[in-house]
């Protein structure tokens, strides 16, 4: 019987492999889908996220990020790193160097689903097999957490995202984090030609249409070609909890609120390495208060911003508040950029 098994081969999977190769448990992962996977994201490494993958060996090149912008019609504000760079990735970039890791430290990964899951009193039966502990890394709509019937009831705040690259030099070596009553453009570098664009919005609309949204970034990415758009969502999504038995969710698996404030992957990473240390301590119900920990910060901030910015008002004057209070926007932004 295998120590742990991991659902899930994207990026917080693989760091979860590895976390486990760390603690001397006997690991293999599981993923359905097979190749370099792709995603509709920012490709932002936050300076937790990077300083993670530096401590699990992971080599990673890209565009460095040294900041957060946030730019309103003609307004704009900046948010420097303290702690060092963050680093913009092209996601198929990361999962390759990360897939290359896990085969460098020895863990098989499988191309199959998991399709049936049950609790045993000292195991896991994963669709006949039996493993200590499962950790599911499984994703947005994770499929180990509705076997479970982990699943929460969607909210009615439901936001989509979109992505696409464009082939045009980076004008900034910042995020830039565009404002309009549409939603939000997220601009991130990810190499000395080409650009990530994300919108986010409540609005389920083309990416075309919803580009409309912002004049200024639109004026800047005329004439410059565009690959094709990739979409996500509802990004919401909630979990009844975070143990069950001896399975354990991280990542966006475990419950996501919004990809507002760019930290995503360093929290699932930061949850990967509190989900293997719980289990090696032989305690792996003390996982749900660390996970807790692990989204204090991101949650006030987070949740507290989208919900305000439903309305008109707030998000109009998002913005013009940073502008004016520009100390408080940096302090906030240091905050959920250090390592964890």
């Amino acid at each position: 019987m295998r120590d742990l098994l991991v659902a899930g081969g994207g990026p917080v999977g693989l760091a979860t492999a590895l976390y486990a190769v760390r603690a001397g448990l006997d690991v293999t992962v599981r993923e359905p889908r097979t190749g370099t996977i792709d995603k509709a994201c920012g490709e932002g490494l936050m300076p937790g996220a990077l300083a993670a993958l530096r401590d699990l060996d992971v080599p990673v090149e890209g565009h460095p990020i040294t900041g957060i912008r946030y730019v309103g019609g003609h307004r704009q504000v900046d948010a420097p790193f303290r702690s060092g760079p963050g680093l913009g990735v092209r996601r198929t970039l990361l999962h390759s160097a990360l897939v290359e890791r896990v085969r460098e430290a020895g863990v098989s990964v499988t191309a199959a689903p998991v399709t049936t899951i049950e609790n045993r009193s000292d195991h896991v039966d994963v669709d006949g097999e039996r493993f200590r502990h499962v950790i599911a890394a499984d994703g947005l709509h994770s499929p180990v957490r509705r076997l479970l019937g982990l699943d929460r009831p969607r909210t009615r705040l439901r936001r989509y995202g979109q992505r696409a690259h464009v082939a045009r030099a980076p004008w900034t070596s910042m995020v830039e984090v565009h404002w309009s009553a549409a939603g939000e453009a997220y601009v991130t570098p990810v190499g000395p030609g080409e650009i990530g664009v994300a919108l986010l919005s409540s609005q389920r609309r083309p990416f075309e249409d919803l580009l409309r949204a912002f004049p200024l970034l639109a004026e800047r990415l005329a004439g410059h070609s565009r690959s094709a758009v990739r979409g996500a969502g509802p990004l919401r999504q909630r979990s009844s909890r975070r143990v069950l038995g001896g399975v354990l969710l991280v990542g966006d698996a475990a419950g996501y609120v919004d990809a507002l404030t760019g930290e995503g992957l360093a929290l699932g990473m930061a949850q990967a390495r509190a989900a293997v240390d719980a289990i090696g301590s032989g305690d792996p119900s003390s996982y749900e208060q660390a996970w807790r920990g692990t989204r204090r910060r991101h949650d006030l901030l987070t949740l507290g911003l989208v919900t305000a910015t439903r309305v008109p008002s707030v998000r109009r004057g998002v913005v013009p508040a940073a502008t004016v209070v520009p100390a408080v926007f940096r302090a906030a932004v240091n905050q959920l950029a250090r390592p964890a």
